[in-house]
């Protein structure tokens, strides 16, 4: 599963796209893919790559922003792309008909860190996985509201002890089994309905991924956050303990 979201960036001049990409890599974890154009982006969008944002500057040669624009808002599977129009000009009819052609957005040129950032926050509000309510997850296990405290701190528990224990197994290059480690305690929290902690422990399991201490034990200690706060909201479940 795909969870760091997808941006597409459309623009023939290539110092533009380099700002842009600059801009979102220092707001967060998103995977970018460029084109130097409408046309090579439209290729990609018909070849199956759905992003989950896309800028798009508005005059390219071949095929322009709102040329572009029109082509994905006919398209069935693309129809609710968020799909942000770039450009030098800033007038009022241009942005009229960039509204009229369905954009969700139009930024101008210089790049101003907070109009990007701001359909940047929009698309995390989007992507962001949402942990499941206590009481969904005691339906969904089939356990009483006694015992999920109790899983909950045994999870927590585990937790505590696998920063040292993975720390251990990097120091001896042992990239594998501190995955495998990783991996358990990913399933422990989808299993108890902590997305958000399951999604970031996955982050550290890809192939291409090399483990460090210090990345490990922050996400560990986000992760841990994340149980000690469903561990006091399952606390106020009528019969718990």
């Amino acid at each position: 599963m795909e969870l760091r979201p997808k941006i597409l960036i459309v623009d023939d001049d290539v110092v533009a796209r380099m700002m842009l990409m600059h801009m979102i890599d220092t707001s967060g974890n998103f995977d970018i893919v460029e084109a130097e154009d409408g046309e090579q982006a439209w290729r990609l969008l018909v070849g199956g790559s759905l992003p989950a944002l896309c800028f798009c500057d508005l005059r390219m040669p071949r095929l322009s922003g709102t040329e572009l624009l029109t082509r994905v808002r006919a398209e069935s599977r693309l129809v609710s792309l968020p799909f942000v129009l770039v450009s030098a000009a800033a007038d009022g009819e241009t942005v009229q008909r960039a509204a009229a052609l369905g954009a969700d957005g139009y930024i101008v040129k210089p790049f101003q860190t907070d109009q990007v950032e701001m359909h940047l926050v929009a698309l995390r509000a989007r992507t962001s996985p949402v942990d499941e309510a206590p009481r969904d997850t005691l339906k969904r296990l089939g356990i009483d509201s006694a015992r999920l405290p109790l899983y909950l701190s045994g999870l927590e528990r585990q937790l505590r002890a696998a920063g040292p224990a993975i720390e251990r197994l990097l120091d001896g290059l042992d990239q594998a089994e501190a995955k495998l480690r990783l991996t358990r305690l990913r399933e422990g929290c989808a299993t108890l309905g902590l997305a958000t902690a399951a999604a970031a422990l996955q982050l550290l399991e890809g192939p291409g991924v090399l483990l460090d201490a210090t990345r490990v034990n922050n996400v560990l200690d986000e992760v841990l956050c994340d149980v000690l706060h469903q561990e006091e909201r399952a606390r106020w479940l009528p019969g718990a303990v």
